[in-house]
């Protein structure tokens, strides 16, 4: 089975710049994209969402924002922080959480269509991740849609004697 980190590992390499991830569990999908782009030279990651703004995979906001709620103003952060790699050999990775909320604006729709299009040749990446596919029409051949899927029981079991380290805690 593919995980989400080795699919989207494989979109950026191919410089897919649009990402749309369907999933129910976003703090588990950012902490999987974290630790990959902390295992591969010079990747970045930041993370948005309406009520902390604009993060850093550590969490530290990323400030010069004037309002860290604004969907657009952080769509158009995405040019400003890839800039800031100076190897050029690096990624930038926007995770927009919950973003299919704010895709109803033409002028988000208008900012995200530009920041996949610029992102092809500056190797920025548009990431949105939501509980369902609700793509406008003017963005669907921008985007490759993934799945994060839910733990399978292996991977329940791993968390759970994890968690149970006591003797008797975990059930037979």
């Amino acid at each position: 089975m593919t995980t989400l980190t080795d699919q989207v590992g494989e979109l950026v390499r191919a410089c897919f710049s649009g990402i749309w991830i369907e999933s129910h569990e976003h703090h588990d999908a950012i902490a999987e994209l974290s630790a990959m782009c902390r295992h591969q030279q010079g990747w970045q990651l930041a993370s948005w969402d309406i009520d902390q703004g604009l993060r850093t995979a550590t969490g530290a906001e990323i400030t010069g924002e004037s309002d860290v709620s604004d969907p657009l103003a952080a769509v158009r952060a995405l040019g400003a922080m890839g800039e800031q790699d100076t190897t050029g050999a690096g990624a930038t990775l926007l995770v927009l959480q919950n973003f299919h909320r704010f895709l109803n604006s033409p002028e988000i729709i208008q900012a995200v269509s530009r920041a996949v299009n610029e992102g092809k040749a500056s190797r920025n990446f548009v990431i949105i991740l939501s509980p369902l596919v609700q793509l406008p029409v003017e963005l669907e051949k921008l985007f490759v849609v993934l799945e994060h899927a839910r733990p399978d029981r292996r991977e329940l079991e791993e968390i759970a004697s994890g968690i149970a380290t006591e003797e008797g805690e975990l059930p037979s």
